[in-house]
């Protein structure tokens, strides 16, 4: 770990907290929520050893990078576009791409506006679903999964913030990060989200306390409403994509979930994996690994084997 270097640097009018390791083809990595840079590490340490340039940067509105206080800030719009003029600035052509969570929704983004930058795509537990023409991605979310479900309780600005500060920093992040229920989180509205969280968590063997420090540590700091604005922009993004209705992802893409992933229990998002929906509309989709036993956060989860999933694709270009 100590041989990865940090970085800021100024992209699209904010300052980027970046890490990165190795040389050769770059490799760029995106987190989720509610996450870091550093949940890449394993990835990252493993590329490097490959002949790789591992680049992963703290999103707009986490950790060391800027968080801007509009909620109109952090559209898909914003992040990507952030990502290029990253990209711009590091003098890289075109890089490999890999996304996990929120990080996935970008990274299809990301290859939806800007393909000439990507060479190829491993993309992990979010699959790609094209813009509806008619329904804004809230409203569809409470006619699928009702007013509880927690993307629709995120919305209110403050609310989630308080439910956040109702315990230690570092159990929110054990909660996140150790949850294996594949049922898509609903807290009844006449529920605190605070519930969300508990007081005493076992560690899965893959998480340390010196992990949740780390992410504890940034969040202290900052608190979670970067990473909560992305939810509450996420109908504004919809508004200000209308041209790409319809449009395809036309890089090679490789998608990684786990079984016991909340994503992949979504309703119907199993059938729209395999039985057609996904490859149609990502035709250049050459691979679809379902992990057995893994739950959300597979990239910390199954280090070795995800490195070796994302090798194995990007290694063929």
């Amino acid at each position: 770990m100590e041989k990865i270097v940090h970085q800021m640097l100024s992209v699209n009018g904010i300052k980027m907290h970046v890490a990165e390791i190795g040389e050769g083809p770059a490799v760029l990595f995106l987190h989720g929520f509610p996450e870091l840079w550093y949940s890449w590490r394993h990835q990252m340490l493993h590329l490097s050893t490959k002949g790789y340039r591992a680049i992963a940067p703290d999103l707009r509105g986490y950790g060391d990078t800027e968080a801007p206080p509009s909620v109109t800030s952090y559209t898909v719009l914003h992040i990507v576009g952030d990502l290029v003029a990253l990209l711009d600035v590091l003098g890289l052509e075109q890089v490999f791409l890999v996304g996990h969570d929120w990080g996935a929704l970008i990274a299809w983004s990301f290859c939806l506006f800007r393909p000439d930058k990507i060479k190829a795509l491993v993309n992990t537990s979010v699959v790609f679903q094209p813009r509806h023409p008619h329904i804004k991605p809230i409203q569809g979310y409470r006619a699928m999964l009702g007013d509880g479900f927690y993307i629709c309780r995120f919305q209110e600005p403050g609310k989630a913030e308080k439910a956040f500060a109702s315990t230690e920093t570092s159990n929110v992040v054990k909660s996140f990060l150790s949850t294996r229920d594949p049922n898509p989180p609903c807290i009844p509205e006449d529920m605190d989200m605070g519930l969300m969280f508990k007081d005493s968590v076992t560690l899965p063997p893959w998480l340390t306390e010196e992990d949740v420090n780390y992410y504890a540590s940034k969040f202290d700091k900052t608190g979670f409403t970067g990473g909560l604005n992305y939810y509450r922009a996420m109908d504004l993004s919809w508004e200000l994509t209308a041209a790409w209705t319809g449009a395809k992802i036309r890089v090679p893409v490789k998608f990684i979930v786990g079984d016991q992933d909340l994503t992949y229990h979504f309703p119907r998002v199993k059938d729209y994996i395999h039985s057609g929906g996904l490859k149609k509309n990502v035709p250049f989709l050459e691979e679809v690994v379902v992990m057995e036993g893994v739950a959300h956060f597979l990239n910390q989860e199954k280090p070795e084997e995800v490195s070796e999933h994302i090798y194995n694709f990007i290694d063929k270009f």
